[in-house]
């Protein structure tokens, strides 16, 4: 791809990236669960490549959200300037996911850099939609991974929403719900002592789902490996 002028041209981008699609590789990322409608079948590095060329570009990053294209929309979330995404957008883009993939990098790279990624963590836990709620726990996940600064209350204030939501048996749900645990119990001991603790308690529910969570967590939680680690 060539940019005329800067800065790059939506139709210039969508053009490049139907340049690079593979239709077989949508075939296997169907396998893993995929929505394989509007995919390119592009891999991440190579729209991570594109990302650095185009450098960030909050109205392209609009631009590429509304093409509707798979792929468009994670480097949407590669390119837009999170000081500048509003809650608006947010709740527009969250209501748009179709797929787990897109939640995951639009939350990963750039919905937890804003300053609203703790509220929104919080109100769409609650919400009934698949992906939004999806992305409400994999907020969390991702602020426990990236997020440094941030104090162990703030994280606190998640384990009992995990606690409540655990029984939810849809898959995405389900599987979010279960990073997000694992995510802050690896974040410091004390963290981890209340990650289990919460584990332990979803272990006594009558939810298939919830016991499925308090095992896979245990699981990564108790590991040795894991506990030598953790700082106090």
């Amino acid at each position: 791809m060539t940019k005329s002028s800067p800065p790059y041209d939506s139709a210039a981008v969508i053009s490049a990236l139907h340049a690079l699609a593979n239709p077989e590789n949508v075939i296997g990322m169907a396998r893993y669960g995929i929505n394989p409608q509007n995919t390119l079948g592009i891999s991440i590095p190579a729209l991570r490549s594109l990302a650095k060329q185009i450098g960030r570009d909050h109205e392209l990053a609009q631009e590429l959200w509304d093409s509707g294209i798979h792929e468009a929309r994670i480097l949407a979330a590669y390119i837009d300037n999170p000081h500048r995404v509003t809650p608006e957008q947010m709740e527009r883009w969250a209501g748009d996911f179709d797929s787990w993939d897109v939640c995951d990098q639009v939350c990963d790279n750039l919905f937890d850099r804003t300053p609203y990624a703790w509220t929104k963590a919080l109100e769409w836990s609650s919400r009934e939609g698949e992906f939004v709620k999806r992305a409400g726990f994999t907020l969390m996940a991702c602020l426990a991974w990236h997020d440094k600064t941030a104090e162990d209350e703030q994280f606190e204030r998640f384990l009992p929403i995990i606690l409540r939501e655990a029984g939810d048996e849809r898959n995405y749900v389900k599987k979010a719900v279960n990073w997000a645990l694992r995510q802050i119990g690896k974040r410091n001991r004390a963290l981890n002592q209340k990650a289990i603790q919460t584990a332990e308690a979803m272990a006594q529910s009558a939810s298939r789902a919830a016991r499925w969570n308090a095992a896979d967590a245990l699981r990564e939680l108790t590991n040795n490996k894991l506990q030598v680690r953790l700082v106090d």
